[in-house]
């Protein structure tokens, strides 16, 4: 059966369509006209969503787990349970992200997702594109609750290893700027097609811009995890705002950052080169209790995932961030778009398979309202919400 879906308005990751009219055929879009200009087959089902905004699924870069499994399982059951939820909630796309452990646990991890990553997509459900490696190459100072007896320092050999064992899927890589032999990781990694992100670090301002020049491309969860900002060191965090080479990441729940921050930082990035990421863990869409990161034990309560009085990522979604966003800020709704579709798409270099709407393209788009709240949610052809 045709489905037809009408709104308010497109945003198709570039350009604003009024009245659009969007046709999906065989789990795909087949054509994108206004109301006007459509030709609706009789036989069609046609789906409105009055004063909403049509848009593509979202894309997190940055995710744990969700629905009361980890990533780090790398097994069908996890990934299957995980995507399914995040198709729910308007997510269309996610990199699989690591934690820190043993880098044998590691290995094993990578594997399992790399095969997993290599099926075919799943209808109704989530496509992971890749894999985010969050560690081990963070520093002790800054590594928040990644385990410090697993961190090791930068070491092109144990990237390949890494590299290898995920059959060629990492795509992010999480780097603590200042350890030794970070440099020379970022430009091995970034060669090798990675894109490096600076981050759980307390880096100089310096060596912070030697990460750049080497190809680091974004920073992990800015704020979080990273040297506080100094009027006479800006630091890693003073480089992030103020370089226009990075992408900057952000965990939008009010609980990582201050609302008044999120504007900071907002002002600093600006529409180009800012993203949301959710930094969930398993804990997402589950009811308060203690849940596995990576391993280990985090508590949940009234939305806090904390392990021994510390942040363990969250269990936001990124509906939920978009609205906090545009709450926070007063950004437009097609602002707020771009920051969870079309930048993450472009700072990873998924453009092709992410962050756009086009005809031919598996159907995988959202509708959401002016104040950003999802009204429905599209997974590679079927309605999920």
């Amino acid at each position: 059966m045709r489905t037809v879906l009408t709104a308010e308005k497109l945003w198709d990751g570039s350009r604003l369509l009024d009245h659009p009219a969007v046709m999906i055929e065989d789990g795909r879009v087949a054509s994108i006209a206004s109301r006007e200009a459509a030709e609706l087959p009789g036989n069609a089902r046609v789906l409105d969503f009055p004063g909403a905004t049509l848009a593509p699924a979202f894309f997190d870069v940055h995710i744990h787990g969700a629905a009361g499994h980890d990533l780090m399982e790398a097994a069908p059951e996890a990934l299957g349970a995980i995507s399914s939820f995040l198709a729910t909630r308007g997510t269309g796309s996610f990199l699989a992200t690591t934690v820190t452990a043993p880098l044998d646990t590691t290995l094993r991890a990578v594997a399992g997702l790399a095969k997993l990553i290599g099926q075919p997509p799943i209808e109704g459900h989530a496509r992971p594109l890749g894999i985010h490696l969050e560690g081990p190459f963070l520093s002790h100072a800054k590594r928040g609750v990644q385990p410090a007896e697993h961190l090791l320092a930068p070491d092109i050999a144990t990237f390949d290893r890494l590299f290898e064992a995920a059959e060629g899927h990492v795509r992010l890589m999480t780097l603590a700027p200042e350890l030794p032999g970070a440099v020379e990781l970022a430009a091995h990694a970034t060669a090798r097609g990675v894109r490096v992100s600076v981050g759980h670090s307390n880096a100089t301002a310096a060596e912070t811009h030697a990460s750049i020049a080497a190809g680091a491309a974004s920073a992990t969860h800015t704020f979080n995890a990273m040297r506080a900002l100094d009027h006479r060191e800006p630091g890693i965090l003073g480089t992030v705002l103020t370089s226009d080479a990075l992408f900057a990441e952000l965990i939008c729940d009010g609980i990582h950052t201050a609302p008044e921050i999120v504007q900071l930082w907002w002002r600093a990035k600006g529409p180009e080169r800012a993203i949301l990421v959710t930094d969930a863990m398993s804990a997402a869409g589950m009811p308060d209790g203690e849940y596995q990161l990576g391993g280990f034990a985090v508590q949940v309560a009234d939305g806090r995932a904390m392990a021994n009085g510390v942040l363990a990522g969250s269990v936001l979604t990124l509906d939920r961030a978009l609205a906090n966003f545009l709450a926070f800020t007063g950004a437009t709704v097609e602002q707020g778009l771009r920051l969870l579709t079309a930048n993450p798409a472009a700072m990873t270099g998924l453009a092709d398979q992410a962050g756009s709407l086009a005809v031919g393209q598996p159907a995988s788009l959202v509708a959401v309202d002016p104040m950003g709240r999802l009204a429905g949610s599209v997974a590679g052809g079927k309605i999920v919400r």
